[in-house]
């Protein structure tokens, strides 16, 4: 099935939307599909939107997304400092082991998950 990308005004839109058919009385079941999405769908939206303005959506999308670069940006500058440690422990004539140990005192991980 293809995935329908719904933007978050049109996900706080169908929300609204759902909310009136519910005090109509409609089941969660109807009213999913009145809206064109599963129940699962609905109860992630709800629990993500639910009870925000679409002014307030945008800014969680862009808080997000600013998230996900600046993650990017700190694993990239940790993968640096490793890089520049590998490669100046052979010139400080230290032992594998003792380059273990200074990566560890300096702070920085050898695993990046």
């Amino acid at each position: 099935m293809a995935k329908k990308g719904y933007t978050p005004e049109q996900i706080i839109n169908k929300l609204r939307e759902a909310e009136i058919l519910l005090s109509q009385g409609a089941t969660i079941v109807l009213v999913s599909k009145k809206i064109g999405v599963s129940d699962h769908t609905y109860y992630r939206w709800r629990k993500e939107y639910g009870g925000m303005r679409v002014e307030q959506a945008r800014r969680l999308k862009e808080l997000e997304q600013e998230n996900y670069r600046l993650k990017n940006l700190v694993a990239l500058g940790r993968m640096g400092i490793l890089n520049l440690l590998m490669v100046s422990i052979p010139k400080l004539n230290i032992g594998v082991k003792s380059g273990e140990r200074l990566l560890i005192a300096t702070g920085v991980s050898t695993s990046f998950g």
